[in-house]
């Protein structure tokens, strides 16, 4: 292995994150091979042993090879690491099942659901969440309220609402209304703040319940909330980083 970059390093390894990384490597406080590092762009080997806080942590290979999940997110767990009102967060229960540091691809709002993804490698996170990339996200979503054909192609043409611009957002009734509820499947290739609650609320309906089931090419499956499964890159390689970026 030709070696990565200290930061990087210490953010899989699980220590803090690369930002934080940086701030730990200019005060001393990190250490390879029983000596202090100060340079950003030290790179370091799977032969290398970092100390930290009184702590050894040894590299190896598996521990340094990109990664990805899907991640049923339940409704109740913000996607955070770290919240100001100590509500419970999906990487406090992802750092159960995972031993490394991971990032999610995009977030999903608190009482949302469905798939999400995670991953150690930061710029696949950006390559997925890039307009350019364009990737569909696939939503299974119950309204109070039946939308009518006019809603229908308001949303899906694109609209702006409070100064912020929505793209087009393809919506698709599942089956006939029961009563005043419905299911709808919506496509986007956007994720704004919750963008699909506020469109339907803009015509006085209420999402009550929304479900991510597809992520470009990546599917929920038979998934239930809070598992995981690990899984492998689709359509995605270094010269697709670039070309995205």
């Amino acid at each position: 292995m030709s070696g990565i970059r200290l930061n990087r390093a210490l953010s899989l390894l699980g220590i803090c994150s690369r930002r934080d990384a940086d701030k730990l490597i200019e005060a001393g406080e990190i250490q390879v091979n029983a000596v202090p590092i100060k340079q950003h762009g030290t790179k370091i080997s799977e032969t290398d042993v970092v100390f930290f806080s009184g702590k050894r942590y040894s590299l190896s290979q598996s521990s340094l090879s990109k990664k990805i999940w899907i991640y049923y997110k339940p409704k109740g767990l913000i996607t955070t690491h770290k919240d100001e009102r100590n509500r419970p967060t999906v990487f406090e229960d992802l750092k159960k099942k995972i031993k490394e540091r991971v990032i999610s691809v995009g977030r999903l709002d608190l009482n949302s659901e469905g798939l999400l993804l995670v991953t150690n490698d930061n710029e696949f996170a950006k390559y997925a969440e890039s307009p350019k990339t364009a990737w569909e996200r696939r939503y299974k979503v119950r309204l109070f309220g039946i939308p009518s054909d006019y809603v229908i192609s308001k949303i899906g043409k694109g609209i702006e609402i409070d100064k912020i611009k929505y793209g087009s957002v393809k919506i698709e009734i599942i089956n006939e209304p029961k009563g005043k509820n419905c299911w709808v499947n919506c496509v986007l290739k956007e994720g704004k703040n919750r963008e699909i609650r506020k469109l339907f609320s803009h015509f006085g309906i209420m999402v009550n319940r929304l479900i991510r089931y597809r992520y470009g090419p990546y599917e929920l499956g038979s998934l239930a909330p809070y598992q995981i499964i690990k899984t492998d890159f689709i359509g995605y390689s270094q010269s697709s980083t670039n070309e995205a970026t």
